[in-house]
């Protein structure tokens, strides 16, 4: 463990952060999953719901930097692309 006061505050920092964005990973990976599901069941207007927070909560990680924004894009646009598939 470090001994210096600057290197001790770092490692305190650390631990929070990486607290919230394990939280905020397990959420992500809730809400998709709960899109997928809804998709595998054929049910639009689940999907469709469980799109809108899927999409907000991607945003909102890739916002704060929990995960790379391109990934946030890519993840929506997969989603999006299997709700309109069940759309059809």
């Amino acid at each position: 463990m470090a001994n210096h006061k600057s290197a001790l505050k770092r490692h305190r920092q650390s631990l929070k952060r990486r607290a919230r964005n394990r939280i905020s990973k397990t959420r992500i990976k809730n809400t998709v999953k709960a899109v997928r599901v809804a998709v595998e069941e054929k049910n639009l207007a689940t999907a469709q719901e469980a799109l809108k927070d899927a999409t907000s909560i991607l945003d909102k990680a890739a916002r704060k930097k929990v995960i790379h924004a391109r990934q946030a894009q890519r993840r929506i646009a997969r989603l999006q692309a299997a709700v309109n598939k069940l759309a059809e």
